[in-house]
């Protein structure tokens, strides 16, 4: 992608603290955009344009963006990658972590979107990218929560696209299993962890897991000027999971 597409667009990147959200944060700087990270904590008390916010707060959230986009600042480009996972089927997690992985996946990406939506409608090129999962479209076991979340913001992306054709851009993508803190962290707690790592890889087709550089170019694709004729798109990063049935 030509650095040109970015040269004087300016980006907010929720979940800007880690995994794919921090990849997409480096990538579109290298392309020369002004980006903005938003996360609950910094991951540098050096970063040059950060925001501290909890997309479970509305009010923090409408402050904090409003703040720093104000009145005249047009937004170009919005990234909502902030999100967190769970485990089981739909027997496991109560009520309180229902709520509250919903509250994060699904509002919080509405709330992001709905405090950047003036500074958004101010860009000739505005979209927004959000961050879905291969779990929206597969079955896949012990992961009833979380597909349920990603399900939700997949049909919020397509709803949020239809309600702004022709002025925002909305699309998302679903990646595979990609390897970030997050899953390092469930095969931590694996008895062989090693051999749970290699069993999610021998579940994508492509034979390993996607790394967060690949699903970050995707997104940084879809928020460029290079994908202006395209919205209301889910975009797979999978390894071809969702689509192809190899033979054993």
């Amino acid at each position: 992608m030509p650095a040109s597409t970015w040269s004087g667009r300016t980006a907010l990147v929720t979940g800007a603290a880690s995994g794919i959200g921090a990849h997409v944060v480096n990538r579109l700087r290298e392309l020369g955009a002004t980006v903005v990270g938003l996360d609950r904590a910094h991951r540098d008390e050096a970063e040059p344009d950060f925001l501290t916010a909890d997309v479970t707060d509305r009010a923090a959230l409408a402050a904090t963006i409003g703040n720093r986009f104000g009145p005249s600042t047009a937004l170009d480009a919005l990234v909502n990658c902030a999100g967190i996972g769970a485990i089981g089927t739909i027997t496991d997690n109560d009520d309180a972590e229902w709520h509250r992985v919903l509250d994060v996946n699904v509002v919080g990406t509405a709330r992001v979107t709905t405090a950047a939506l003036p500074a958004l409608l101010r860009s000739p090129t505005a979209a927004v990218v959000n961050v879905s999962s291969i779990a929206a479209w597969a079955g896949l076991p012990n992961r009833a929560l979380y597909s349920a979340s990603k399900g939700a913001v997949q049909a919020l992306t397509l709803a949020t696209a239809a309600d702004f054709i022709g002025r925002i851009r909305v699309n998302c993508v679903c990646p595979g299993t990609v390897d970030t803190p997050w899953v390092g962290r469930l095969l931590a707690q694996a008895g062989d962890a090693e051999a749970e790592r290699r069993a999610l890889a021998a579940r994508q087709p492509m034979g390993r897991l996607a790394t967060t550089e690949e699903v970050a170019a995707a997104i940084c694709w879809l928020a460029s000027t290079e994908a202006s004729f395209v919205t209301g798109t889910a975009l797979g990063v999978d390894g071809g999971m969702n689509g192809l049935r190899l033979p054993c």
